[in-house]
């Protein structure tokens, strides 16, 4: 009987201190976790957005294409510079396979020098080109664009690009503290309780705080596997223990990440012209012409230019998704294949890393775990609002309640 006593109070001190926990994590990192969940449910419908506001460039609408020739992408260089006149050299083309859509060639500079996130791109840009006339039918800059802002707030507050995503990434590692926290808070003593914690019994319920406590409660459980699944592919992109774990459990073990950087180029500078990269783009198209778009570097220095060990080409299988990809390993001077890693290649582990910004965004499947990822980004940015509320009843109750007793 004795025992039986020490291990029920045992058990009370230890939620007791788990609700503490839960309190003083939450009044810390509350805001931050709004401000991060709203962040990332405005972002989730980035691309639909786009494609409604630019679906009249998003394809060029050239007349007879089947008889007419795409011009080579050195000469769309030339007169997309021609037109956009910016005075830092394309970064890179996007290609689609559907010879209907634009070929978007990007501006992009990154200075790591920079503070602030305005400061660390000086360019971000894309025009939209008719790839048969070399015509600029617009050009956006995505910098200051409202979805590349949202982002950056929820990726590093806007703060510089290296240590910003911190300040963002240790106050969602605490946020899972805190749903492992509320789930321990959550859980049921015995059958009865387990009733009443499902679901909401609020037909003679009049309290708001009652309300607002099941919302709390209820809704936190509901939410919490998903929101689990949200932070920690979010905190892939600030941890690379996370990174390296997730490989390492989906891979079965495997603790080396597959290296190509052995394969590079061979040929000659010399063998290297203009129609070098018309090459590699006729390769990958032959290869995967049922794949959505691939993406060319077109090989000038960069601000943060570093070693690359091999000239890479990433193909997007997927319209809508970016787990389903290619790599092809090019020689840059004289266009040649050298290697090709498909999606079916890669072992689960690799597949799972692919796969992390489609979970965390929720397109892994679409338009469906799209829906879910907004609902579930809302409910987690509503667990801080109402858990203050909570916090806030009980104080105003205890201060009620010591000056009743003054008296």
């Amino acid at each position: 009987m004795k025992r039986k006593h020490q291990h029920i109070k045992k058990q009370s001190l230890f939620k007791k201190w788990t609700g503490k926990l839960h309190l003083w994590f939450g009044l810390g990192i509350g805001l931050i976790i709004v401000i991060v969940s709203v962040t990332g449910a405005l972002y989730v419908f980035k691309d639909e957005f786009e494609n409604f506001t630019r679906k009249d460039v998003i394809y060029h609408h050239e007349q007879n294409i089947a008889q007419k020739q795409i011009l080579p992408i050195r000469v769309l260089e030339k007169s997309v510079d021609a037109q956009v006149q910016e005075k830092y050299k394309i970064h890179w083309v996007n290609i689609p396979m559907d010879k209907s859509m634009s070929y978007q060639f990007y501006w992009y500079e990154h200075n790591t020098a920079a503070w602030n996130y305005f400061d660390e791109f000086p360019v971000y840009k894309l025009a939209y080109v008719n790839p048969y006339t070399g015509q600029v039918l617009r050009v956006y800059d995505e910098k200051n664009g409202f979805f590349n802002i949202v982002k950056m707030i929820h990726w590093s507050f806007l703060l510089k690009e290296s240590w910003g995503k911190y300040v963002v990434g240790i106050p969602v590692a605490i946020f899972v503290l805190m749903l492992i926290s509320g789930i321990i808070l959550w859980w049921p003593k015995n059958r009865a309780a387990r009733k009443q914690r499902f679901s909401f019994k609020w037909k003679n319920v009049k309290s708001w705080k009652r309300k607002n406590y099941d919302l709390h409660s209820i809704l936190g459980f509901y939410t919490s596997i998903f929101a689990l699944i949200s932070a920690v592919t979010g905190l892939f992109y600030a941890f690379f223990v996370i990174q390296a774990a997730i490989y390492v459990i989906f891979s079965g073990g495997n603790t080396v990440y597959p290296n190509f950087d052995h394969i590079t180029t061979k040929a000659p500078v010399e063998a290297r012209n203009d129609t070098t990269l018309d090459k590699v783009i006729n390769t990958v198209e032959e290869k995967y012409p049922d794949s959505f778009m691939f993406s060319v570097d077109l090989g000038h220095p960069h601000m943060d230019d570093h070693e690359h060990p091999n000239f890479s080409v990433f193909v997007k299988h997927l319209a809508y998704s970016y787990h389903k990809n290619a790599s092809l390993i090019f020689d840059e001077n004289s266009g040649e294949l050298l290697h090709n890693y498909d999606h079916k290649d890669k072992n689960f582990g690799e597949k799972a890393v692919a796969a992390n910004y489609d979970i965390h965004v929720g397109s892994i499947l679409g338009l469906p775990t799209k829906i879910i990822a907004f609902i579930v980004s809302l409910l987690c940015a509503s667990l801080p609002v109402t858990g203050f509320m909570i916090w806030w009843g009980r104080r105003k109750k205890g201060k009620k309640t010591r000056q009743i007793s003054l008296k």
